[in-house]
């Protein structure tokens, strides 16, 4: 055999089983600084190796660097992703319930209705993450009985590209969207679809009232499904300003070269607060209470903040680049109102844009 080639091949092996034990190592540091109560979870859920995790907080780009981190995190257990958005995860929960053959473990919507429905079901399970008690007040105990937590925040507002509007003669606020000047120039999601669209449209006729919609539909919008739908739409160039617009998205199509500019709404940037949960009838339940407890870490809010979310650890700093809530002036409404509103909203979009 060539000697040079078969030190080639020692380097080549040496330096992958030097890489291999950095990131065991790692993992392994994961596992030692870990809780005794944290690490029989992983004993457990290693022994189910899996779990299904249906997800409507982010892009798939997102959400797989959220998966690819658990399982670097806790190796052995594969973290199935299925994202969509929130109306149709809960669809096809609804139906895996009916058909008593429920394959999700850890369901994440951004419609907190979800989870009062299925609550008042008996579908979900009882858990407090013990990381529950070290995120920020904002986002700690949102059901105080353990049933579902927040896991992630975004923040909704307006994007266009600078390079066909420029800033100056760009909306400033909501209500100039209803202005005769943007017809035909102004995608949005749809609230039958994404939860973040429907507390928005929650939120506007809070506000405005339906009437503020009205004057939207007469500037004939392009309504797609998703939230992020409608910075498709802009970078594509078929629309000048995306109405409804995750901003975490928009910064993450920016980096990626796309010339787009944010628009914080001085009547207030929307915050969404989107929680998780587990279904009683999960399959994984270990491993599903083991994600959860990463959803709710440090290292789960960096790779959030890494995709211009919101931190919701106080250990972690926002995004460099993009404003977060704290510099902002955000609204939102309660609970209540999103739980209430949001099937209202549906109804009177379609009734009034006719999809």
């Amino acid at each position: 055999m060539n000697t040079g080639i078969r030190r080639r091949e020692l380097l080549i092996s040496g330096a992958a089983a030097i890489a291999l034990s950095v990131c065991r190592d790692v993992a392994f540091a994961d596992v030692v600084t870990a809780s005794p109560h944290t690490r029989a979870l992983y004993d457990a859920a290693k022994k189910e190796g899996e779990f299904t995790w249906y997800t409507s907080h982010s892009d798939d780009t997102t959400a797989q660097a959220v998966a690819h981190g658990f399982e670097s995190a806790w190796p052995g257990i594969r973290a199935n992703v299925v994202r969509t958005t929130a109306q149709v995860a809960f669809q096809r929960v609804a139906e895996e319930l009916k058909a008593g053959a429920v394959q999700v473990d850890v369901l994440s919507s951004t419609d907190i209705g979800h989870y009062v429905y299925l609550k008042e079901h008996k579908a979900l399970a009882q858990y407090t993450p013990e990381n529950d008690g070290k995120v920020l007040g904002l986002y700690q105990h949102y059901d105080p009985e353990g049933y579902y937590f927040v896991t992630s925040a975004g923040l909704i507002g307006m994007v266009h590209n600078p390079s066909r509007l420029k800033s100056a003669d760009a909306p400033r606020n909501w209500t100039d969207l209803t202005a005769p000047k943007w017809k035909d120039g102004i995608a949005l999601g749809h609230p039958g679809f994404s939860g973040y669209v429907g507390t928005w449209a929650v939120m506007m006729r809070k506000l405005y009232g339906w009437q503020y919609f009205d004057g939207l539909a007469k500037n004939n919008p392009q309504i797609g499904r998703s939230i992020n739908d409608a910075i498709t739409m802009i970078n594509v160039g078929e629309r000048l300003i995306a109405g409804t617009a995750l901003l975490a998205t928009a910064a993450e199509s920016r980096q990626k070269g796309n010339p787009l500019a944010m628009i914080y709404p001085i009547d207030g940037t929307v915050l969404i607060l989107a929680p998780s949960g587990i279904l009683k009838d999960s399959r994984h339940p270990n491993a599903a209470r083991l994600f959860m407890e990463y959803l709710l870490s440090v290292e789960a809010s960096k790779i959030w903040v890494e995709h211009f979310f919101e931190s919701i650890r106080p250990e972690v700093p926002a995004a460099p680049g993009v404003k977060s809530a704290s510099e902002l002036k955000v609204i939102r409404p309660d609970s209540d109102e999103i739980v209430k509103g949001i099937p209202e909203v549906i109804e009177q979009w379609r009734n009034t844009f006719g999809v």
